[in-house]
């Protein structure tokens, strides 16, 4: 996007911050239809320009802060993450992880995972294994969308077990 806004704009984003800030706009969407209004935006420009004028987006926020929000009032859930991720760091030396503002991706070359603290009481691990039947417990993909090929639902530690470390496994050879 900001490779994007500069060739568009012909300036780069710290312009525009400068602009958005001198303009004293500070609610989100106000400052969305001063950029469309005033400066030709379009809405996703100007939707990435008011985030990042705002720091609301994802990466304008720590990592540790967001799976700190992540959790929030869902603490009891935290050591069914540690242990995936646990899991996860075997698989290989070359996964990025990436911690957004209601998940976490989990990328090789590309996505092969998601954690997502779906409720209170459930973690739901989005997979993307391709050509994989699904079971009782490897659903399809539920809310995930396009993003993943399967979801399991997980309420307990015991529950990242050995069956599940193949599925994350075969996930990962299938991002590379």
């Amino acid at each position: 996007m900001e490779k994007g806004l500069l060739e568009k704009t012909g300036h780069d984003l710290n312009h525009w911050i400068k602009i958005v800030t001198a303009s004293k706009i500070e609610k989100h969407k106000a400052i969305i239809d001063f950029l469309k209004s005033e400066h030709g935006f379009t809405y996703g420009f100007a939707n990435f320009v008011a985030h990042k004028a705002k720091a609301s987006d994802a990466a304008s926020i720590d990592d540790s802060d967001l799976l700190t929000n992540q959790y929030k009032g869902k603490e009891a859930l935290r050591p069914i993450y540690d242990k995936l991720l646990a899991i996860i760091a075997i698989l290989g030396n070359d996964i990025t992880i990436t911690p957004k503002k209601s998940a976490v991706s989990i990328i090789r070359k590309k996505q092969f995972a998601l954690i997502k603290p779906a409720t209170k009481t459930r973690i739901d691990l989005g997979l993307k294994i391709k050509d994989k039947p699904t079971t009782d417990r490897l659903e399809n993909c539920g809310p995930f969308g396009t993003m993943c090929t399967h979801r399991v639902r997980l309420t307990q530690v015991e529950e990242v077990d050995a069956e599940l470390t193949v599925w994350l496994k075969e996930a990962y050879e299938g991002a590379g």
